[in-house]
């Protein structure tokens, strides 16, 4: 097949869009090898969107490409998609836990069914292709893709690595890449999990043995299960990047390893090699990157670069027939070229799979393995049924947050319960049993009743986020703002005893809420079988035991903020009956620590609890994708120096429009009241600034500012970066209650303005340097 293609037809099978930035005409006319759908992308940019409406655009995408009406021949593409638990895109699919979790459970045998059952709702939606296992073994846990780690000990990841990509892609010599499986991605190679201070995308600064021993036992074990694609990191190793590194791609993982499918490149991460751009890097190809994931329309440009460098020579023609073999290598062990369209492989539009009784019974199973239980005084679980229960805490109640990023969106925030069809929250497993056995339970997020219960059950945690946005710089659980430890001391106080159910992606230092609870279980990020925490807190109605609590830590919970010290190994967790695992209360000295951390709203991302509201007159709506209008008032993500990490608003000056940064609730925001408290926005205004440009933050119905700051934004250059201060202390002497906020930092307008954002944060020390705005009416 290779000797029949052009230059062109090559270029074009290494090269991944993505599905917000081409058409269907695109790929008739280019022929791409793979396309992929990113976090949050859906077909027709629908969150909604049907099995049928993945399905229709499958087939779509694979009758253009072996259209060879415009490119001159057959070659089926190949859509590949984050279904990292569960098939997470897609709208009533069954999510499991995430792979922090399935550690604790400790259990190869459960992974691989885990991973059977995503691949059967995979194939359902006609795609080929799944970005699964990352094999990271994460080594602090300051990083924020700690929960996509099965452990920090490799050897766990070398296991797991092995049973996931066996049920994803079936077994070698028994149903490998039959019509029930898809093809797995081992990813991210190699050190993802072991940047310099957990920074995500860092410098991985470690020995070439630390980096084989610990950092590559995934690719070991997932190579040798005959993993088909490996995804490449963003990360650097000891300064260079893996993009361009071709001792790693080429001379270890290729050669010394045996690898001979293909290697995909991360979400352009060709772009972060010095001397690249997005468009343009030869580099990436010669260290031995096969295919390019080149979301948005750098493709386009791309694709040309590739085209000219190889006739130029800077990148061989050698080089480029070994990219392509690999390929077309991985195509024909998996069927494409005999199975037929994806609209009618057997799974297809079989939607009774997707989110079927039998996979939510593996995920409820799932869960019941993963809890870690690290106190139980008393023997106060597993509760009987028939008590009294008062469940509380903004995690009771939530689906979303229970099931944490990557779930619908790329980063897990902007859903609802509703928004995930044949779920059960974990009040709703609760409250199911308890029901049933006679007893009584009531929901109370904020922990008030009228009838003193007889044991408090509270949900609290982690909100939801992803890559990048979840890095942290200190383990202390809600720093500066420790509200859910004050609802434990409340119940503590009013003697009713307490069990915490911690939602996180990592252990955290949790040292005051371990104190203030009578039994504390760390129940990870579930997904969306909630019952599966009920099976194992609760008795039976007949007071016997149903599931013991069996899970295991496969990290080391933190000792201090910094995470310098273990206060409890990997391994470590108790059954029901055990002793327990401390003998005093906690220390709960910070050492020295005071400073209040920054209160990041946007970072690449919004950042959880906060949501971005667009007002458009009197109509509002809560932004849930890339791109997305409300009326006059529209916002659209772009690059700025890595994946969507900026937002542009545009106003189009037809009526009064604005957007919001909000919560679902009220905020206490008093930790930012000093003297050089500040809110600090980094924006990029044009040319020309609106006359009328209105900054509003909310505290309540009658309370909060609506100040022009037009005066403000029209001293700045135009169209670069700036770093703007206002002052806090000015806002609270306007009349905002810092104590009470509920709408965070926003911009209305009634005239034409184009106003971009990369950063908005609270500070409790701006730098002295820095110019304080004081904003008055």
């Amino acid at each position: 097949m290779l000797e029949t293609m052009t230059l062109e037809q090559k270029i074009a099978q290494m090269i991944q869009p993505e599905i917000r930035d081409i058409t269907v005409e695109d790929m008739r006319e280019y022929g791409f090898g793979s396309y992929l759908n990113g976090g949050g992308a859906f077909p027709g940019n629908d969150k909604y969107a049907t099995p049928e409406d993945w399905i229709e655009l499958a087939d779509a995408m694979y009758q253009a490409s072996i259209d060879d009406s415009l490119d001159g021949i057959s070659i089926p593409t190949m859509w590949g998609t984050d279904a990292v638990h569960g098939h997470n895109n897609v709208i009533g699919a069954t999510i499991f836990p995430h792979n922090i979790g399935l550690g604790a459970a400790n259990n190869p045998d459960l992974i691989r069914d885990i991973a059977g059952a995503t691949a059967r709702e995979v194939m359902v939606t006609g795609i080929d292709w799944v970005f699964a296992p990352t094999v990271a073994a994460a080594q602090d846990l300051r990083w924020g893709r700690s929960y996509e780690s099965y452990s920090e000990d490799p050897n766990i990841v070398r296991e797991y690595s092995a049973a996931i990509v066996n049920g994803l892609q079936g077994e070698v010599g028994e149903d490998f890449l039959n019509e029930q499986r898809v093809i797995s991605t081992v990813k991210h190679f190699v050190g993802d999990g072991g940047t310099t201070d957990g920074i995500d995308q860092g410098n991985t600064e470690v020995t070439e043995q630390t980096l084989f021993d610990l950092h590559a036992q995934g690719y070991v074990g997932g190579l040798a299960a005959g993993a088909q694609t490996v995804m490449a990191s963003f990360n650097s190793w000891n300064g260079e990047k893996i993009h361009g590194s071709r001792y790693l791609l080429t001379e270890v993982l290729k050669e010394q390893m045996g690898f001979d499918g293909f290697v995909v490149g991360d979400w352009n991460g060709h772009g972060q090699i010095p001397g690249c751009t997005n468009e343009s890097c030869p580099q990436a190809a010669n260290a031995g990157l096969d295919v390019y994931m080149v979301p948005t329309q750098s493709w386009r440009p791309l694709f040309d670069n590739l085209v000219a460098q190889v006739r130029e020579g800077i990148i061989s023609q050698e080089r480029v027939d070994d990219a392509v073999r690999r390929v077309l290598r991985v195509k024909f062990r998996a069927g494409l070229f005999d199975k037929p369209s994806p609209a009618n492989r057997p799974l297809a539009g079989r939607s009774g799979i997707i989110g079927s009784q039998e996979h939510r019974a593996i995920a409820r199973d799932a869960v019941r393995q993963s809890l870690v239980m690290l106190k139980n005084d008393s023997q106060l679980l597993p509760l009987h049924p028939t008590q009294n229960i008062l469940v509380a805490g903004s995690g009771a109640h939530n689906i979303g947050q229970q099931s944490g990023g990557w779930t619908i969106s790329w980063q897990g925030t902007g859903n609802t319960n509703d928004d995930f069809p044949g779920g059960t929250s974990i009040f709703d497993g609760i409250a199911e049993q308890v029901e049933a056995a006679g007893g009584q339970v009531r929901l109370s997020e904020d922990g008030s009743f009228d009838d003193k219960p007889d044991v408090a059950v509270v949900v609290f945690g982690e909100q939801p986020y992803a890559e990048g946005n979840g890095d942290l710089n200190n383990l202390d659980y809600q720093r500066g703002n420790a509200s859910d430890l004050a609802l434990l001391e409340r119940f503590q106080e009013q003697g009713i005893p307490v069990v915490t159910l911690f939602i996180s992606g990592r252990p955290m230092w949790v040292n005051p809420e371990l104190n203030a609870s009578d039994a504390f279980v760390a129940v990870w990020l579930p997904g969306s079988e909630g019952q599966g925490v009920a099976d194992v807190i609760l008795r039976n109605a007949d007071g016997d035991v149903q599931y013991d609590v069996t899970g295991r830590l496969s990290f080391a919970w933190p000792a201090d903020p910094e995470d310098n010290r273990e206060l409890l190994p990997v391994g470590a967790g108790m059954s029901y009956g055990d002793t327990p695992l401390f003998t005093s209360l906690l220390n709960e000295e910070l050492g020295g620590e005071s400073e209040t951390e920054d209160l990041v709203i946007f970072e690449r991302a919004v950042k959880a609890p906060w949501l971005l509201e667009l007002r458009s007159g009197d109509t509002r709506a809560i932004v849930e994708s890339s791109i997305q209008s409300q009326g006059a008032v529209a916002v659209s993500t772009f690059d700025d120096e890595v994946q969507e990490d900026a937002r542009r608003f545009e106003f189009s000056g037809a009526q009064e429009a604005a957007f919001n940064f909000v919560a679902p609730f009220p905020r206490d925001l008093r930790a930012f009241m000093g003297d050089r408290s500040a809110l600090v926005v980094t924006l990029k205004v044009p040319e020309t600034v609106a006359t009328n440009v209105m900054l509003n933050m909310y505290c309540g119905n009658d309370c909060g500012l609506n100040v022009n700051v037009q005066p403000i934004l029209a001293e700045l250059p135009p169209g670069q970066w700036q770093r703007t201060y206002f002052d806090l202390s000015c806002m609270q002497q306007e009349g905002l209650n810092l104590g009470h906020v509920s709408g965070v930092f926003g911009l209305s307008s009634t005239d034409p303005l184009e106003i971009s954002f990369n950063d908005i944060r609270f500070v409790q020390q701006a730098p002295e340097n820095a110019h304080l705005h004081c904003v008055s009416p």
